[in-house]
């Protein structure tokens, strides 16, 4: 559009001063980085006040089913219907239509498969939602630990074989030889 090459030192630069300018109290608003741009958003002390000004309700929260299913498309994309089933182990028909409808998913195209089924990834909006520039920024699996995801004790193979020879049997029940 303006057929200008500026440096990116420039634009870091203005960035920079525009977000000094900002944080004063003066201002209702503060540069945000964000889906990959900059953004103009409300400061959170002012949040409240600007909602009921406007009439708006804050975001409503995703249920569990549709979280756990936008977080399996956003680790697994593109994705298909029936990949997503598989993993969660329910239908996900509804889940993947919300999704759609908040825009926080997208149609990336079909697969080669049999029957062409629809392939989902997250959108823009996606990253604009979480707050985050690039899926690189989601958390790894390795960023969780195997003692937050457990119940119970560890229990090896050996020592579930090792009770199972050792525990006494019940002699008052006849066995079928008898």
């Amino acid at each position: 559009m303006f057929n200008a090459d500026v440096p990116e030192e420039d634009i870091q630069a203005a960035i920079l001063r525009l977000d000094e300018k900002y944080q004063s109290d003066e201002y209702a608003f503060q540069v945000n980085k964000g889906g990959g741009g900059y953004q103009f958003l409300t400061k959170p002390a002012y949040q409240a006040s600007i909602g009921i000004m406007l009439k708006q309700q804050s975001k409503k929260r995703l249920s569990t089913s549709a979280l756990e299913t936008l977080s399996i498309i956003a680790y697994k994309q593109p994705i298909s219907k029936t990949e997503i089933e598989n993993i969660r182990g329910v239908n996900c028909d509804y889940a993947v239509q919300k999704l759609l409808d908040k825009g926080l998913v997208e149609i990336r195209g079909k697969a080669d498969t049999i029957g062409r089924p629809i392939l989902y990834g997250t959108s823009p909006k996606f990253m604009e939602y979480f707050g985050i520039n690039d899926l690189s920024e989601l958390p790894t699996p390795k960023d969780f630990t195997q003692e937050v995801n457990t119940i119970g004790e560890s229990i090896d193979a050996d020592t579930i074989s090792e009770n199972i020879d050792t525990e006494p049997s019940d002699s008052s029940t006849p066995s079928p030889e008898q």
